[in-house]
């Protein structure tokens, strides 16, 4: 079995938790509010925002021994920068104030996702981080483009609503090719063991921002 596939098996139930979070399932079926989508949008640059600064930290913090990772991580760097301020611009073509979102606090589960990244680069192992890289990318092309279509025709939004979630269900097919090719060549078992432990941490975390964000159905459940 590739390293790949073992990290696929070994995430399917943090997959499968993230992917039945309530507020996930109403997006993908295009039954969020406009505050609703603009709530998400607002946690979510939060987080890109820190995309980039993520990769430069793994990139500084690698021993020698591991520095054929860069040339990856100066890949994974060109296609990211810039993205926060895509979804800035989304959330003005969906009617909220991007400088508003730009200078909102981030929900704690938010800071907790961000926190635990760095911390686990800078404290225990940069190449981790790729299991970060792995739930972004594996979640995107499994949500983005449905979800961006069930919101977009349920809302009536305009298309540059989600340049954001468009680009990214794109983009990221491409990019698990490449990941999947990068993380195949991690042979040391402790490498392999952090990409697992953070991917399947990052599930966690990432499901508990999405739960933070507030939907229909728990203004319903609590009438």
């Amino acid at each position: 079995m590739s390293f790949y596939n073992r990290l696929l098996e070994e995430t399917q139930a943090a997959r499968k938790e993230l992917y039945s979070v309530p507020q996930l399932i109403d997006g993908l079926q295009g039954k969020i509010s406009r505050e609703a989508y603009i709530a998400y949008l607002t946690e979510a640059y939060h987080h890109v925002s820190h995309t980039v600064p993520f990769l430069m930290t793994m990139g500084s913090k690698l021993p020698a021994s591991k520095r054929w990772l860069q040339k990856a991580i100066i890949e994974y760097q060109e296609e990211e920068v810039g993205h926060e301020e895509w979804i800035l611009n989304d959330i003005e073509a969906a009617g909220g104030n991007k400088d508003a979102a730009r200078s909102s606090t981030p929900k704690l589960e938010t800071q907790v996702l961000i926190a635990y990244n760095y911390d686990y680069i800078t404290r225990k192992s940069p190449v981790g981080f790729l299991g970060m890289v792995f739930m972004l990318e594996s979640t995107s092309t499994q949500i983005a483009n449905k979800g961006a279509d069930a919101v977009k025709e349920s809302l009536g939004l305009p298309k540059k609503a989600f340049s954001y979630l468009y680009s990214h269900g794109e983009l990221d097919i491409s990019h698990m090719k490449f990941f999947e090719e990068t993380v195949n060549q991690v042979t040391d078992p402790e490498d392999q063991s952090a990409i697992i432990e953070v991917a399947q941490n990052t599930f966690r975390l990432f499901a508990n921002v999405l739960r933070a964000i507030p939907h229909e159905g728990q203004v319903k459940h609590a009438a």
